[in-house]
């Protein structure tokens, strides 16, 4: 048995991660998609914060880095928040 979310739990932390913001510093308010790279690549060296932030900010960044964004901002154009 494996530990990985079936497809509608994917598809919920997906939508999630789309519209995540950051609670804080200077991109307050900001998407985390919108972030720049190099803001997460700093937080990868320093440290992710702990917990839901620090796991969505580590997705972002791989997401960014596969050149994933648009798939991102496709989910923000066609699926509310949950």
């Amino acid at each position: 048995m494996t530990d990985f979310p079936n497809k509608e739990a994917q598809q919920k932390l997906l939508i999630e991660l789309a519209h995540a913001k950051m609670p804080f510093g200077k991109y307050e308010g900001s998407y985390l998609v919108n972030l720049p790279e190099r803001y997460l690549i700093w937080y990868r060296q320093k440290g992710f914060p702990k917990g839901k932030l620090g796991k969505q900010m580590e997705q972002m960044l791989d997401i960014k880095i596969n050149g994933l964004e648009p798939m991102i901002r496709n989910i923000q154009r066609h699926f509310q928040k949950q």
